[in-house]
């Protein structure tokens, strides 16, 4: 949730389920502000794609809003981190035979951020 361009809060899957349903709330009349989540990680667009699966790890969630100074401009999943990881594993298997590298990969050149 955004406030002007500044980040509030995210209310995910994760915030519906154990808010809403296990609390037995009506989703329908309960405002998404009282349940989504407000203590939310951020990552700067121009750190590794480490660093994000650190954060995500780190602050035990999924999802973590890009940034860029303070405003948000996109949002990164863990499922967007497996392809993205995947499809460079499958890129590199022939080219590196088994060797992995540890280079500093970029949020911003390797992800869809707009400019």
């Amino acid at each position: 949730m955004l406030e002007g361009e500044q980040l509030r809060g995210v209310f995910s899957e994760r915030d519906l389920m154990r808010r809403v349903v296990l609390e037995r709330l009506d989703a329908e009349m309960t405002p998404v502000k009282d349940v989504m989540s407000t203590d939310i990680a951020t990552i700067d667009e121009t750190a590794s794609l480490e660093d994000a699966m650190e954060a995500m790890h780190a602050h035990n969630c999924r999802h973590l809003p890009v940034t860029r100074g303070t405003r948000v401009v996109a949002f990164l999943s863990m499922r967007d981190l497996m392809h993205y990881e995947l499809a460079r594993k499958d890129r590199g298997s022939a080219a590196h035979a088994g060797v992995h590298s540890r280079q500093h990969v970029s949020l911003k050149k390797n992800l869809t951020i707009p400019h």
